[in-house]
């Protein structure tokens, strides 16, 4: 077996790199940047054209997009956190989906114009309306969770990763996790996870 991820902990990559902490497979970290071309030379646009980061090799398999990725380990190593039937399967594709539609592009606005850019360049309206159109979709996370800690199969799996990848962008809006308490419950034992921990510090070295 040899499984190669490209692409840097400080990016999409980490929910990737997250997914193989969390199955313990062993494999290799190409931290591939986003900035200055790395992307971009021919060597990657072998693995993917489309020069976006992160991208997985797993011996003759090439697969990009981070959800993609992480739906694909799942199926590839199964355990719990896999499916165990089509229904949860059903689940895993459902959330994953879901939080690309309708929770990503909001959440990155919050983190950048609330902490990842630099003040000067912050739009604290952007940052605010974001917040704002993310109750609805916490609204309905947070019905889900009514009664359960986890989304399928009362168990961390891949949908709970993928969908606290996305959230965590939203930590900067503590008003959204203190509104909607079973979410911010959720999220905080997925965060707390040691594979999580790991690619933080990752992405901080």
């Amino acid at each position: 077996m040899s499984l190669t991820l490209y692409g840097t902990a400080a990016s999409r990559a980490a929910r990737s790199l997250w997914m193989l902490e969390e199955l313990g497979v062993p494999y290799v970290h190409v931290g591939t940047h986003y900035l200055h071309g790395e992307s971009r030379k021919p060597e990657f646009l072998a693995i993917n054209p489309n020069g976006r980061i992160p991208a997985l090799v797993d011996g003759d398999v090439m697969v990009w997009e981070s959800m993609a990725i992480n739906l694909y380990l799942a199926r590839r190593f199964g355990g719990p956190l896999a499916a165990a039937d089509p229904a949860e399967e059903a689940g895993l594709l459902r959330w994953s989906f879901w939080v690309m539609t309708e929770c990503e592009k909001d959440a990155l606005a919050i983190l950048f114009h609330r902490f990842a850019l630099p003040p000067e360049q912050r739009r604290p309206g952007l940052a605010d309306a974001a917040e704002k159109a993310l109750a609805r979709p916490y609204g309905v996370l947070e019905a889900e969770l009514e009664g359960r800690e986890y989304l399928v199969g009362n168990r961390f799996t891949v949908a709970d990763l993928n969908v606290a990848a996305v959230l965590a962008w939203a930590a900067a809006a503590p008003g959204l996790g203190n509104a909607h308490p079973r979410v911010g419950d959720w999220l905080r034992r997925c965060l707390g996870r040691p594979a999580y921990r790991k690619v933080r510090e990752m992405a901080r070295s």
